[in-house]
């Protein structure tokens, strides 16, 4: 589709909790257009993400949705997932994606400076684009442990592969993102 229309590509906000259920409807619709596995999605959840300030939200200046993405912390804010993309079909092909990832990038960085970004993915779309940012390709081991990580995947066409590898690889690959080391400052004594 070609729209001449500006998209815009924010933090969500409490006003597009509406969105919560084209956004889980897309993911669902895409991820059996692919024949391919993206966890199913509660709304409620992803209503929660907007409420939180933890989702990147696309959509045209007349309202139409375009695209969403969201993040959450593991291990005691030692990693952040970004999670969840998803673009509107009408709106593939125009950079969408690219937007809403480096938006969902920039919010995990200013929220958790410290912090180790992973990606799971099975599009290499996104491994490019993760790239890009400066992701790796790692094996399971180098994310996050926190089972609860792994409940989000349940829904996945792949999960018995997950399960049958013990959650030591599945068909996504993950990829990982190390924050530069933050650099504390020296305390100089003032005794002689």
């Amino acid at each position: 589709m070609e729209t001449d229309e500006e998209i815009i590509v924010r933090v969500a906000t409490p006003e597009d909790v509406d969105f919560a259920l084209p956004i889980v409807a897309e993911m669902e619709s895409s991820a059996k257009a692919r024949g391919t596995g993206i966890a199913k999605r509660n709304p409620l959840d992803i209503k929660k993400k907007i409420l939180q300030g933890n989702g990147v939200i696309a959509f045209t200046k007349s309202g139409f949705w375009a695209g969403f993405s969201y993040i959450q912390a593991w291990q005691n804010n030692r990693f952040v997932s970004n999670s969840g993309l998803i673009v509107s079909p009408a709106f593939r092909g125009l950079k969408v994606a690219a937007a809403i990832k480096k938006k969902i990038f920039e919010l995990s960085r200013f929220l958790y400076p410290s912090a180790k970004i992973f990606s799971i993915t099975t599009g290499l779309p996104v491994m490019k684009l993760n790239s890009r940012l400066g992701f790796l390709p790692v094996t399971y081991s180098e994310i996050t442990t926190d089972t609860r990580f792994w409940e989000g995947c349940k829904s996945c066409i792949n999960y018995p592969v997950l399960v049958g590898h013990q959650f030591a690889n599945c068909l996504c690959t993950a990829m990982l993102f190390h924050p530069p080391e933050l650099k504390t400052p020296v305390l100089l004594s003032t005794a002689d």
